[in-house]
């Protein structure tokens, strides 16, 4: 692999406290482990190896089952999610891959309906905070920590 091209925290501590002021604020207003899945499905998208191994090792260190986190990667075919979690992936999806057609209104409709205003918006905080350390990581060469087997 390659060696981190920079250390961000150190010389932008102000925009990093920013993006950690919204990570805070969606970490005390969802649930843990329906944010640990979509952090998981925008960094599968966005092919953030340093942030696909940090929330793969968060849910199964929080106790998810293995088969849950591997699927997130091929969920609409998996049955081993529910219908929220579904609407939830489905708008993380929506959102990291803005298109030039911006958020399909069905994709929102059931957004609104599955989870209301207060935790949609919520969700939109969230997707967009995890694109913000997936471009960070990616474009910084943030190191993933070694394999201990």
């Amino acid at each position: 692999m390659t060696d981190p091209r920079m250390d961000l925290p150190s010389l932008v501590p102000d925009a990093i406290q920013a993006v950690l002021g919204l990570e805070k604020h969606v970490r005390s207003n969802l649930d843990h482990g329906l944010l640990e899945l979509l952090k998981l499905r925008a960094s599968t998208m966005n092919g953030c190896a340093h942030c696909v191994d940090m929330h793969a090792t968060s849910l199964v260190d929080a106790g998810e089952d293995v088969r849950r986190v591997v699927a997130v990667a091929a969920w609409r075919e998996s049955p081993f999610f529910t219908e929220r979690e579904r609407v939830v992936l489905e708008l993380t999806e929506a959102v990291t891959r803005l298109g030039e057609h911006g958020m399909p209104d069905d994709v929102w409709a059931a957004g609104e309906r599955e989870l209301g205003q207060q935790t949609l918006a919520t969700v939109i905080i969230a997707i967009a905070t995890i694109n913000v350390w997936n471009r960070i990581a990616i474009s910084t060469r943030a190191e993933t920590p070694p394999l201990t087997r």
